[in-house]
């Protein structure tokens, strides 16, 4: 099991020595994590990292996941796309549906002293909050600077009724009667996905998929969704490949809170059309290591997203000093300063024109990279969004002074 103090060679050992002052003054008190799904997605494979090193640091830190069937999880794929400002048409028995799934999940759970909250799914526990008193915390991963007005209404109710809401962006943010604080996510670089991997073993994964190292690879790492854009990064793929040879590989899997996930992948392999030079893989979320090898052996990284969260998968490739193209959107500009640590793209022809351009100057592609690289280091590491995750704690207990988020 890694520890916290495996960190201090990259982050420093008064950086360990912070967390663990802070978490002293978190004892006796639990710290509860809901959201929707243990497997698949951000949110659950940064609580998997982060709750055993709270542990390790004295904080009671739980993670309960919340119970639903299909017809729950259509709905609320609905809201986390109308939080993304896709139109969507939710019925007044969908909205009930959901409801009566939140107060069936709400009897049956034990709340901590701070109930913590990700995104939609849960969102309704909240009507406990009156009745059993705790600090009420709403996390949202979600990029919502323009959702649906419908769907916001709704969600908004229960919004208002938490001690806070984080957002991972300031333009997510909103009017609200509640603090609202801004903390952005973060990758583990010890984890599987990060942890450095000898070159054989790059090319043992290469090779298990078909992939020629010899000949440059372009490669997009994320869920079968529509706002992540795959049919797009095909079109500009095919567009730079008049002028450059290369390969495409988009990888990814699927959430068991995300039903069209499937239907997407098949859209995407008929747009490949049995063309050789493109690799579409389903990984399963075992698939750490498959997925770290194949950001490190790719010439470039995608992350072609139309709307985002924020996109770790883009810190995931910097911090292997690979050089990104990626759409501005959602926390993907708060990683990637424009030609300095990576590109920004606006448009399918943009991105075929930049892989193009990369493709063809090595050596600044390598730059980038480099560039990248640091910039995690300094803004999106585990250790970081630890920090304001005990501050925002501490606050709810001591006092709004002590908190300076990063």
């Amino acid at each position: 099991m890694i520890r916290l103090e495996d960190y201090a060679p990259i982050v420093g050992s008064a950086t360990i020595d912070e967390l663990t002052n802070l978490a002293h003054r978190l004892q006796g008190k639990v710290i509860q994590n809901i959201n929707s799904t243990s497997v698949g997605g951000g949110v659950a494979e940064i609580l998997t990292r982060m709750i055993p090193l709270l542990k390790q640091i004295g904080v009671d830190a739980r993670w309960d996941v919340i119970k639903g069937n299909e017809k729950f999880f259509a709905v609320t794929k609905k809201f986390h796309n109308a939080l993304h400002g896709v139109p969507v048409d939710v019925t007044d028995e969908e909205y009930e549906w959901f409801l009566q799934v939140n107060r069936e999940n709400a009897e049956e759970m034990n709340f901590g002293d701070i109930v913590f909250v990700h995104d939609p799914q849960p969102i309704g526990l909240v009507e406990k909050r009156e009745a059993l008193g705790r600090n009420w915390v709403w996390r949202c991963h979600i990029d919502s600077s323009g959702p649906d007005k419908k769907v916001w209404k709704f969600l908004d109710k229960f919004i208002r009724k938490y001690d806070a809401a984080i957002f991972s962006a300031p333009a997510f943010a909103a009017k609200l009667p509640i603090r609202q604080i801004l903390i952005s996510p973060s990758i583990d670089p010890l984890a599987d996905k990060n942890r450095p991997l000898p070159e054989a073993e790059v090319r043992k994964v290469f090779t298990q998929f078909g992939i020629d190292m010899s000949r440059p690879v372009v490669t997009q790492i994320s869920r079968f969704d529509y706002l992540k854009d795959p049919l797009g990064v095909i079109k500009a793929y095919k567009m730079a490949k008049k002028y450059v040879d290369m390969q495409l590989v988009l990888a990814g899997g699927g959430a068991t809170d995300d039903p069209e996930g499937p239907i997407i992948m098949e859209q995407v392999k008929e747009e490949a059309d049995k063309d050789k030079d493109i690799f579409v893989l389903f990984l399963p979320p075992s698939s750490d290591l498959e997925i770290n090898a194949l950001q490190r052996g790719s010439t470039i990284v995608l992350q072609k997203s139309l709307r985002e969260g924020f996109g770790l998968t883009v810190a995931e490739a910097l911090w292997k000093a690979k050089p990104v193209i990626a759409g501005a959107v959602g926390g993907i500009p708060l990683q990637i300063n424009h030609k300095h640590s990576g590109i920004l793209t606006h448009s399918v022809e943009g991105t075929a024109h930049w892989i193009k351009q990369l493709i063809n100057d090595p050596e600044y592609a390598k730059k980038l990279g480099i560039n990248g690289r640091e910039h995690i280091k300094n803004n999106y590491l585990i250790t970081r969004h630890i920090k304001d995750y005990l501050l925002l704690f501490v606050s709810l207990f001591h006092g709004e002074d002590v908190v300076h988020l990063s």
